[in-house]
């Protein structure tokens, strides 16, 4: 009973178009983005939405891929669909138990609000108590704290 409760609590807080997907995570890529197998069989790669943790070869990168996996590998989450990324992978929010992963990554100090598809302002005051206690990649030296968009950008532009 307490599942039907929770089901239908979880769906009429929810905004009508958004679509939500339950499945288990099968593999962590990085910071941000899994492979998950929905109960249908469906394999999915998921891009977490309005955030964006280091990549692999920056600091911290292999952290705040650890934290991911312990946050959800192996587990079944909810995805609240927000779309498809330029690389056809599902962007969503996750969610963990009653955990708001995409949140607790920024709250940590292991993922970035990213201001490329932000809608939760929420998420920049998470950011901004984590910089100021210095958690995750706050802790590093300012030199090493380029947002994970910037050092793409500046990566393709030494590979040219």
């Amino acid at each position: 009973m307490q599942r039907y409760l929770f089901a239908a609590l979880l769906i009429t807080t929810m905004p009508v178009s958004a679509e939500v997907i339950t499945c288990r995570v099968i593999g962590i890529a990085d910071g941000n983005a899994f492979s998950c197998r929905t109960a249908e069989g469906q394999r999915l790669r998921v891009r977490m939405a309005e955030i964006d943790a280091p990549d692999l070869k920056q600091p911290d990168g292999s952290q705040a891929r650890q934290t991911l996996s312990s946050h959800v590998f192996g587990k079944d989450v909810f995805l609240t669909i927000k779309g498809r990324d330029d690389q056809g992978r599902t962007l969503a929010r996750v969610r963990a138990g009653d955990v708001d992963v995409n949140s607790d990554m920024v709250r940590t100090g292991t993922a970035w609000a990213y201001r490329g598809q932000l809608n939760d302002r929420t998420l920049l005051d998470l950011e901004a108590v984590a910089r100021e206690f210095k958690r995750g990649i706050w802790s590093l030296h300012k030199s090493e704290q380029q947002p994970p968009w910037e050092w793409r950008k500046q990566t393709r532009s030494a590979a040219r």
